[in-house]
């Protein structure tokens, strides 16, 4: 036990410092903006009411619901600590699950450190807008972290715990697991060691039961339902609103550079994967094959199923999503591979693997910055990569020299954002807004509906819409729904349409033939006096 205590506790710094410093966490900043108010719904029928994000909530296949409001029964904690306390958790097991990894290569304990620390730094995965390490408490945080996990245990060989952590992720998120399910699938029909059957039968058997729960969970929701349609196509105008409001599913919409990217990505992993293939375990080393080839083949597939058949299904798959698991995967094998060079003192060899390594989590455009001094997203990448090098040289030549490598594998958490100048994204919370959302959840009706008329696309609304929990009468983030929902156009984009897409109109009266009770602006109305005002915000009440 008290072998494991250090790797545990660095394991916890880590997760404790990926949280609260670099890549950080948000919230009401992107998916949870739509998550929170469902969830909130969930709990209280009474509030949002009237708001089209709340009233049809697309979370019945998905266990992500039970489980933070299983959290508010049990603890009386909120929905915001709630989700915070699963994405901490979950941080720490994706940590957990590339350590373990790190472990089978027989490097020593300071290396799968670093090799866990290098992944927990994160990449943006352009193009189909997913990170490795989510900002944001949702659904695919969880699953992705599990699968992680799950891959450290295969790597022990440990496939009922491996069958159980990729079960779990199942439930919390279908379409992020569809690369592990079917690479473990085909894994389990090769034989292998005598008792290869019995260990299959041990990490299918949790599968199994994970289909069987989420067929129960989805059975059980509470709220209106929208009925699946899962054979349908997508038409016309619907197409060209998605393309609009949801580009990042298209590929055709795409610059060329980023398909580049995820080639150079996935020749960097097969590279490293063939240097380390003499210390790979078979089994996990199948998987970490064949998981990014799913990933590449998500592109023509995507282009094929949505742009070509027009798929009605695919904006909810959303299958390049698994490009992730290339960007991921090259991370984890090339520190791997970066590692075991240096210790055999290939000094150049071991340069270049740790240089691909850190730098998805410095820059998105990684082929155009590498070798870019002037760059400081490369300097930092550098600078890091030169330390880490030397300290993993050190670590294997002088006995005591491990604890620098530990210290290294730290130092990226402040060097990505004091030197590469690295914003994982805008600061959208102040205390104007805040002052907004309590004024409104505690001076006006539940069922009052609101309006920024002039405030666009930004994310206001939806962060307003979720503190106050007063129903938004139509916002750009909210008519994301369209992915999951066939008739939710029908009533958003004509909403958007009639009150958003022209900025303020001019005149308060113009809004009162809609259901809107109160309207927000960034600026005062001559000749009108707002029921509420601060240094941001004006509210006017027009009924």
């Amino acid at each position: 036990m008290k072998a494991h205590l250090g790797p545990v506790c660095a394991l916890a710094a880590l997760t404790a410092i990926s949280f609260f410093h670099f890549p950080g966490h948000t919230y009401l900043q992107s998916d949870t903006q739509i998550y929170v108010p469902i969830l909130e719904r969930l709990w209280d029928s009474s509030v949002l009411a009237k708001d089209l994000v709340a009233q049809k909530p697309h979370v019945a296949f998905t266990m992500y619901d039970e489980v933070t409001l299983g959290l508010r029964r049990l603890t009386g904690m909120g929905v915001r600590e709630g989700l915070f306390l699963q994405q901490i958790f979950f941080r720490f097991a994706a940590l957990l699950g590339v350590y373990l990894f790190g472990l089978t290569l027989q490097q020593g304990k300071a290396a799968a450190l670093l090799v866990a620390a290098c992944l927990g730094l994160g990449a943006t995965i352009v193009g189909p807008a997913v990170l490795v390490v989510e900002y944001e408490p949702n659904p695919r945080t969880n699953a992705i972290a599990l699968i992680l996990l799950a891959t450290g245990l295969v790597a022990h060989r440990q496939h009922f715990l491996a069958g159980v952590a990729a079960g779990t992720a199942f439930l919390y998120h279908v379409p992020a697991v569809y690369p592990f399910w079917l690479s473990y699938f085909v894994l389990s029909l090769i034989p292998s060691a005598p008792d290869w059957m019995r260990r299959r039968i041990q990490g299918l058997a949790p599968m199994a039961v994970s289909v069987l729960i989420l067929f129960l969970l989805s059975q059980w929701q509470p709220g209106v339902k929208e009925k699946q349609e899962f054979f349908a196509t997508i038409d016309a105008s619907l197409e060209k609103m998605m393309r609009e409001r949801a580009p990042y599913n298209w590929i055709s919409l795409w610059p060329p550079a980023y398909i580049g990217h995820y080639l150079f990505y996935a020749a960097a992993l097969y590279g490293a994967w063939f240097r380390l293939r003499s210390t790979l375990d078979r089994d996990v080393g199948l998987l970490l094959a064949w998981m990014p080839a799913l990933g590449l083949l998500s592109m023509p597939v995507s282009y094929l199923l949505l742009e070509r058949a027009k798929w009605i299904l695919m904006p909810q798959l959303q299958p390049m999503r698994a490009l992730l698991y290339v960007v991921a995967v090259a991370v984890i094998l090339t520190c791997s591979a970066g590692v075991m060079a240096a210790r055999a003192g290939r000094w150049p060899e071991a340069l270049a693997w740790f240089l691909i390594a850190y730098s998805p989590s410095s820059h998105t455009r990684t082929v155009q910055v590498l070798f870019d001094w002037s760059n400081p997203a490369f300097r930092a990448a550098a600078l890091t990569v030169v330390l880490v090098a030397a300290c993993a040289v050190a670590a294997s030549r002088w006995r005591r020299a491990w604890p620098a490598l530990v210290v290294v594998a730290f130092l990226p958490y402040w060097a990505m954002p004091a030197l590469a100048k690295v914003r994982n994204y805008p600061a959208l919370h102040h205390a104007e807004l805040d002052e907004l959302s309590r004024w409104a959840r505690e001076k006006t009706p539940r069922e009052a509906v609101f309006l920024f008329p002039d405030m666009g696309k930004a994310l206001v609304p939806g962060v307003f819409r979720a503190q106050a929990l007063r129903t938004v009468y139509v916002d750009w983030k909210g008519g994301g729904q369209i992915n999951f929902l066939r008739d939710f156009i029908k009533v958003w984009l004509p909403r958007w349409q009639e009150t958003m897409a022209q900025g303020f109109l001019g005149d308060l009266l113009a809004y009162r033939r809609f259901d809107i009770d109160y309207v927000v602006l960034s600026k005062a109305v001559k000749g009108q006096q707002p029921v509420f005002e601060n240094r941001r915000y004006y509210v006017y009440k027009i009924r």
